[in-house]
């Protein structure tokens, strides 16, 4: 979290340098064109699972709604501790406890870090002495433990930016960070620790509290800093790359990287700077980043306006939270940047990109499986700011283009930097299926199992290791998020595999609804995978089905069993 009482920012914005401000920066578009963003969608990224949707105080209990979390496909976000009293950004009162927002996220297939330091009112944060921190701790790994139905707690986030909020009195940080994760650790020793989470990425600071962690026992489970300076996403990979290098000195096993805040205060609300931050955490191999909390709580960090209605910047998300099967490489020119995806059971491209003016365009090519010609749409959203309500995208192209050896370009003229563009490419008539009926394992909810990759698996990738039961915190679960056309019963064919010999189960419910049993029988081996079939009633549009070996109010599937896919039909 931020004030701007914080430090100045010292790099221009998209916005400043379109309108001509006279700033010493990075170099920015200045009327480029004739730039060519291509994509590969032969070479695989990684699974697609919304790297970059996530926010910081981006939800309250009831706002945004499930029904309007849903299509955005959130991943995680961070929330202030139980009890917070925290009052960001000019707030009247107390917004956002995680474990009042629980329940809101787990609806909408979520995870969620606990900020630790946001029980305190005030930020920067006044610190009370050792023991009264001590008793803030104690007080809120308690409260959580007692909430024996919250599975979507991943991490507790020790303290915020300690490179300006930590307090001398209290000693050095790196022996604060060992008092509060030995304390975390005897109360709570499953949950997962998440940290330093500077306001910034320095090699120095990073490696004095990675050698000290090393040496005291206390490596955070999860890596976190934050990126919040115009236009930083220039830096990403040269920060992912430092921190590599550092792990591999101190002998450190690699660790998942969550950037829990990104954007800058001037930035926040174009939406082609998204598409920048998107295309660069895909890229560069963070598992998760979070919208930075500038303004309103609530809002998911300016996506929705105030009284809850789509901004500009959300159907950039909208466009991102569409994206199924794999993400495949782009390569960007100039400012000219984006992510795309490739789901190849609807043989559907999505490319979401922007960042530059002019006439430029999309080359894509790995297209032979869609035939020899395809449907091509783009779609515009502007770069109209975070309280401007923008109802829906505007179309630019609609047309069917041939595709020879593989490849189409695809122009866009007239680009506007501020905004951000969809193009959508399937084959010509549309795509195979009218609606998504195959849901790979890999692109949903996996909360503590393992995404392994292998070529007998649909999509190349299924999960594994889903081992755990017996307690919320360490439950292995699924959590498929499926879109059904009507109110019906509907067959669901699981793809899995069993290598045990014996018949294994899962905990099969949907929507919040009752446990059933599914029973896998044994497979040649692991990651030899066979179906099985059941009945499900979902309900018109977005349903959530939970796979598990463990879950609250379910007694526990026997043996182990992976998962490759669901399919309905």
């Amino acid at each position: 979290m931020h004030r701007t009482v914080k430090r100045a920012l010292t790099r221009l914005s998209v916005l400043a340098i379109a309108v001509g401000a006279a700033v010493a920066g990075p170099a920015a578009p200045a009327s480029a064109e004739g730039l060519t963003l291509n994509v590969d969608i032969g070479q695989v990224v990684r699974p697609a699972t919304q790297v970059a949707s996530g926010g910081l105080y981006g939800v309250d209990a009831d706002k945004p709604t499930v029904d309007m979390l849903l299509p955005l496909n959130p991943t995680g976000f961070t929330q202030p501790a139980p009890g917070t009293q925290q009052l960001g950004n000019g707030a009247t009162e107390p917004c956002c406890d995680s474990l009042d927002v629980g329940g809101n996220l787990i609806s909408s297939g979520a995870q969620q870090f606990i900020r630790m330091p946001d029980i305190y009112p005030d930020f920067p944060y006044r610190w009370q002495g050792w023991g009264d921190w001590e008793d803030k701790v104690t007080t809120m790994v308690n409260d959580r433990l007692a909430e024996t139905a919250m599975t979507n707690i991943r991490g507790w986030e020790l303290w915020n930016e300690p490179d300006w909020t930590w307090d001398a009195s209290a000693g050095s940080f790196n022996d604060g960070w060992t008092r509060t994760y030995n304390l975390v650790r005897s109360l709570d020793p499953v949950t997962p620790i998440v940290g330093p989470s500077w306001s910034y990425y320095g090699h120095d600071k990073m490696l004095d509290f990675m050698t000290h962690a090393r040496d005291t026992g206390t490596l955070p489970d999860v890596i976190v800093w934050h990126e919040l300076t115009d236009m930083d996403w220039n830096n990403f990979d040269e920060h992912v790359a430092d921190f590599r290098a550092i792990e591999n000195q101190l002998g450190v096993s690699h660790r998942p990287i969550a950037i829990n805040e990104y954007n800058s205060r001037n930035q926040m609300d174009i939406p082609s700077v998204a598409v920048h931050w998107m295309a660069v955490f895909e890229r560069y191999g963070a598992r998760e980043a979070h919208r930075a909390y500038w303004f309103e709580a609530g809002t998911f960090d300016g996506l929705f306006t105030l009284d809850n209605r789509p901004t500009a910047s959300y159907w950039v998300y909208r466009w991102y939270g569409a994206m199924t099967g794999n993400m495949v490489a782009t390569t960007p020119n100039s400012w000219l940047d984006g992510m795309a995806s490739y789901d190849s059971s609807r043989k559907i491209v999505n490319v979401v990109f922007g960042g530059d003016w002019g006439d430029n365009a999309v080359h894509v090519e790995g297209l032979g499986a869609l035939g020899s010609s395809v449907d091509v749409r783009v779609l515009y959203t502007p770069g109209s700011g975070r309280n401007t309500h923008v109802a829906s995208p505007t179309v630019v192209t609609d047309t069917t283009m041939a595709v020879s050896g593989g490849q189409i370009t695809v122009p866009v003229d007239g680009m506007n930097a501020e905004g951000a563009y969809q193009l959508l490419i399937t084959p010509a008539g549309g795509p195979t299926t009218s609606w998504q009926q195959v849901y790979e394992a890999e692109n949903a909810t996996v909360v503590n199992a393992n995404t392994f990759g292998s070529g007998n698996a649909s999509n190349g990738y299924y999960v594994g290791q889903i081992d755990n039961s017996g307690d919320m915190r360490s439950d292995s679960f699924v959590d498929f998020t499926v879109d059904v056309p009507d109110s019906r019963s509907y067959t669901m064919t699981i793809r899995y595999a069993n290598g045990t010999g014996a018949t294994s189960t899962h905990g099969l419910a949907y929507n919040g609804g009752a446990w059933s049993t599914v029973s896998y029988a044994p497979t040649a081996g692991w990651a030899q995978f066979a179906t099985t079939s059941v009945t499900v009633d979902l309900h018109e549009g977005y349903n959530m089905i939970r796979l598990a070996k463990g879950s609250p109010y379910f007694g526990g599937g026997t043996g182990y069993a992976e998962l490759d896919s669901i399919t309905l039909s």
